[in-house]
C-alpha cells in the first residue's frame, strides 16, 4: 500500500559486492542509526536480505492496505547468513486437483518469504495431463479431464502462454521452477488420449481413483521414444531450470514382461536379470538414459525419484530420495547428486494430528511439526566426502485429498517454517524451543495475507506413557508457551474452571481425558484421548518374533495401553510386523477368570497393510505349557474390500489364565490383483481386550 522511491541515497541501502566472503546466496544485514544496509555478491542476496528485514518489521505492514498508528521500526541487528543447501526445494502437484494461475503464485510468495528456492510443479499423472504440449493436443484434450461421481468432468490444465507467466513470476523472486513429467510409468492420461503409447494399444480412461496403474508407456516401442522426446523439447523451451524431473516411480512392469515388443528390446540390448535387478529393470534404466541423452543435447539434467535406481543409475542422474533415505545414501556412494525428500520427514501430505478424526482427510501418516524441524539431511552413513554429495533438501505435497489451496496452505503453514530452517540453517543454530517462540510472529503475518495455516502447535502437547510396573499412565501435559492448561476426565469440555494444570498426573481406570490451553490471542482445540481398561490393561507384553520398530517406539506396551489405534499409521500406537506374524505373550500376574479375546487390524491395501489370516489365544498358568482355547481363519482380502480397523474378537469358554499369548498370522505376499503383487505388506495390530 506504499510508494517506495529509489535514489542514490537513502535510509535503505542496497548493495552488491562481488568481493563479500560467503556464497552466492549469502547477505549481510545491517540496521543502525545510519538506517539499513543489505549487501551480497548477487541480487539473490539482496533479496533474501530484504526478506529478513521485512520480517523484522511489524507483522501488520504485511497488510495489503495502509495501517494506520503501526510504527515503522526494526531493532538494530547486524546479520550474516547465508544457507547450508543450494537447492531448497517444495513440491506443488497440481495433477490430482488442480490449481489456478493465482494460486500458482500465491505459492511461490510463500516460498519466497521462506527463501525457498526451487518449486517442483508435479504437472503429469494418471489423473490429470496439466500442460499443453502443441504437436500432441489430445494430451489436454482428452487426457486433462477426468470423470468423478455421476457424470461429473473435472479438469484443467496451464497453457504454454500461461507457464511462461507462471516461470517468469517465479524468476523475479529468485525461483527456479522444475516441472516433472512423468515416465514410464503414472502415464494413463496420456495413454487415454494417445493409446498407442501403451503395450497393448487398448482404450483407457484418465484414472479417477488414486494408486499405482499398471498400464504404463511401452518401451518396445519406437513411437514411445519420439513421444517423449518430442514432449521434452518442448518442456525445455518453456522452463529456464538446469533441471527436468522425469519421475520413474512406481512403474509396474507386469506389462512389459507379457509384452512381445519389449522382451524383443530387451533381447536386442541384451539386457540380462541378475541379482540386483530384473531386466524389466533395466529396460526402465535403458528408457530413463535415452531421456537424459535428449535432456543433455540441450544442456540439461535429469532428476528422478528413488526407483530410477533401478536397473542402475544412468550417468549424470540426480536422485530424489523419497523412499526413506536409504536410496539417498546409494546414490551418493556412486558419486550421484541428492536431493533428500524422505516420506518420514517431508512429506506433507500427512497428518500434522495424532486426532486425526479432526483433520481433513489425509493420505495416512503423521509428521508433526517437530519431527520435520529436527530432520538431520546429511546421512552419518556417509563419509565426508559423499556427504557432498547431499546438494539438497524438498518437502513433497501430494494431492490425492487436498482439493483445494486453502486445504494446500493449511498442510505446508507452519511446517514449511521448518522445513526452511531445514534448508538454511547451520543445524548447530537449530533449536526447536526457540523455533516455536518466532511461530506467533510467523501465524501474524499468514493473518495478514490471510493465507490459511494450521494451529496445531497452539495446542496442548499430552504426553501419556504407560507403566506396567505400577499399572498406571503416566500424563505429561505441555504447550509451546507454557500456556495455562485445564483438562478434565469425565467427557466433559474443559473451561476455564476445571481443574488446572500443575504438574504429570496418572490414570488408573477408565478415562476420558480432554484438554485445553488459553493463549492470550486464542484458545487451543480441545484435544481428546479415551482410556479403556480391560483384564490385558497395562499387563506386561513382550513379542515373541520381529516387529517393525519405528511403527511402535514405545515398543510392545501400546498393545496394552488401554488406547485403540487411528487411521494414522504412524502416530506410534500400531505395533507392526512384515514377513512374519505377531505372536505376543501378556503376564495376567497371577490366575485371571477371561472367555473372550478381541484384536484391532488397520486395514488399507493401498499402504500395504493387509488384515489377518488368522487369530488364535492359548493359556497357560506357567508360561511354558499353553492350551489353545480359540482360534479363526480369515477369508484372503479382495480388491473390493475397503480400508478399515477391522476387530476380530474370538470367544470361548471361561477359564483360568496365567499368561496368555495372542498370534495373528499375516499375509505374507501381496497376492496377484494388487499392483505390488509379490511383495511384502505390513500387519498392524493395536489394541488387546481380554475379558
Amino acid at each position: 500500500g506504499y510508494d517506495l522511491t529509489v535514489a542514490d541515497e537513502g535510509d535503505i541501502r542496497l548493495n552488491l559486492d562481488p568481493q563479500l566472503d560467503m556464497n552466492s546466496e549469502g547477505y549481510r544485514l545491517e540496521v543502525g542509526k545510519n538506517g539499513v544496509e543489505v549487501t551480497s555478491k548477487t541480487p539473490q542476496g539482496l533479496f533474501y536480505g530484504m526478506q529478513s528485514f521485512m520480517q523484522l518489521l511489524p507483522a501488520e505492514i504485511e497488510s495489503s492496505e495502509k495501517v494506520d498508528g503501526i510504527e515503522w521500526s526494526v531493532p538494530y541487528v547486524n546479520i550474516t547468513d547465508e544457507p547450508r543447501f543450494a537447492y531448497r526445494g517444495i513440491h506443488f502437484d497440481p495433477c490430482r486437483h488442480f490449481m489456478t494461475v493465482d494460486e500458482v503464485k500465491k505459492q511461490l510468495d510463500v516460498m519466497a518469504m521462506y527463501k525457498i528456492n526451487r518449486m517442483h510443479w508435479h504437472l503429469t499423472e494418471d489423473q490429470g495431463w496439466r500442460i499443453e504440449i502443441k504437436k500432441y493436443p489430445k494430451l489436454t484434450e482428452i487426457g486433462g479431464k477426468r470423470m468423478e461421481g455421476e457424470g461429473y468432468e473435472y479438469g484443467g490444465y496451464y497453457t504454454q502462454e500461461e507457464v511462461k507467466d507462471i516461470v517468469a513470476y517465479a524468476a523475479e523472486r529468485f525461483i527456479t521452477v522444475v516441472p516433472e513429467i512423468e515416465m514410464p510409468g503414472h502415464e494413463m492420461a496420456a495413454i487415454a488420449a494417445y493409446p498407442e503409447l501403451s503395450c497393448k494399444g487398448e482404450q483407457g480412461v484418465v484414472r479417477s481413483i488414486w494408486g499405482i496403474e499398471d498400464i504404463v508407456l511401452c518401451p518396445g516401442k519406437e513411437s514411445t521414444f519420439e513421444f517423449f522426446e518430442n514432449v521434452l523439447k518442448e518442456v525445455m523451451e518453456l522452463f529456464p531450470s538446469e533441471y527436468i524431473h522425469i519421475g520413474g516411480d512406481e512403474c509396474p512392469k507386469v506389462r512389459w514382461k507379457s509384452c512381445p515388443k519389449c522382451q524383443a528390446r530387451i533381447k536386442a540390448l541384451g539386457l540380462k536379470s541378475d541379482a540386483k535387478h530384473t531386466k524389466e529393470e533395466r529396460l526402465q534404466s535403458y528408457m530413463i538414459a535415452e531421456a537424459t541423452k535428449c535432456l543433455n543435447e540441450k544442456g540439461k539434467q535429469i532428476i528422478g525419484w528413488t526407483e530410477i535406481l533401478e536397473g542402475g543409475l544412468v550417468p549424470g542422474a540426480t536422485l530424489m530420495s523419497w523412499i526413506g533415505e536409504s536410496g539417498g545414501i546409494e546414490a551418493a556412494r556412486q558419486h550421484h547428486d541428492v536431493i533428500m525428500t524422505p516420506n518420514t520427514y517431508m512429506y506433507f501430505d500427512y497428518y500434522q494430528s495424532k486426532q486425526v478424526e479432526d483433520e481433513p482427510l489425509a493420505i495416512g501418516g503423521y509428521l508433526p511439526i517437530e519431527k520435520t524441524y529436527n530432520y538431520e539431511p546429511m546421512p552419518k552413513e556417509l563419509t565426508k566426502e559423499e556427504q557432498q554429495y547431499i546438494k539438497g533438501v524438498q518437502a513433497n505435497l501430494w494431492t490425492e485429498y487436498i482439493p483445494s489451496f486453502s486445504q494446500v496452505q493449511y498442510m505446508i503453514l507452519p511446517r514449511m517454517g521448518a522445513l526452511a530452517e531445514v534448508q538454511w540453517s547451520d543445524p548447530s543454530r537449530k533449536d526447536y524451543k526457540d523455533f516455536l517462540t518466532r511461530i506467533p510472529r510467523l501465524t501474524a503475518i499468514y493473518d495478514c495475507y490471510d493465507w490459511t495455516y494450521a494451529t496445531h502447535v497452539f495446542d496442548v502437547n499430552v504426553d501419556i506413557k504407560a507403566d506396567t510396573v505400577k499399572h498406571v499412565l503416566s500424563v505429561q501435559l505441555s504447550t509451546m508457551a507454557n500456556d495455562p492448561i485445564y483438562y478434565t476426565l469425565d467427557g466433559q469440555d474443559p473451561t476455564e474452571e476445571s481443574a488446572k494444570y500443575t504438574g504429570p498426573f496418572t490414570i488408573d481406570k477408565d478415562a476420558i481425558l480432554k484438554t485445553m490451553a488459553v493463549h492470550p490471542s486464542r484458545t487451543s482445540k480441545i484435544s481428546i484421548d479415551t482410556i479403556r481398561f480391560n483384564k490385558a490393561t497395562l499387563k506386561p507384553v513382550k513379542l515373541l518374533q520381529p516387529n517393525q520398530e519405528s511403527f511402535s517406539p514405545d515398543g510392545p506396551v501400546v498393545l496394552v495401553d488401554g488406547r485403540r489405534g487411528n487411521h494414522s499409521f504412524d502416530t506410534g500406537a500400531w505395533v507392526a510386523v512384515a514377513g512374519n506374524d505377531l505372536e505376543a505373550v501378556i503376564d495376567m500376574q497371577g490366575e485371571t477368570t477371561l472367555s473372550s479375546a478381541t484384536i484391532h487390524v488397520y486395514v488399507r491395501k493401498d499402504a500395504w497393510l493387509f488384515d489377518a489370516k488368522k487369530f488364535s489365544v492359548a493359556v497357560s498358568c506357567d508360561g511354558k505349557n499353553y492350551k489353545e482355547v480359540a482360534s479363526q481363519d480369515y477369508p484372503a482380502m479382495q480388491p473390493s474390500d475397503g480400508d478399515t480397523i477391522a476387530e476380530h474378537k474370538l470367544s470361548f469358554q471361561p477359564c483360568k489364565a496365567a499368561y496368555v499369548k495372542i498370534k495373528v498370522a499375516s499375509e505374507k505376499r501381496m497376492p496377484e490383483w494388487h499392483l505390488n503383487a509379490g511383495l511384502t505388506p505390513y500387519l498392524l495390530v493395536d489394541e488387546i481386550i481380554l475379558n
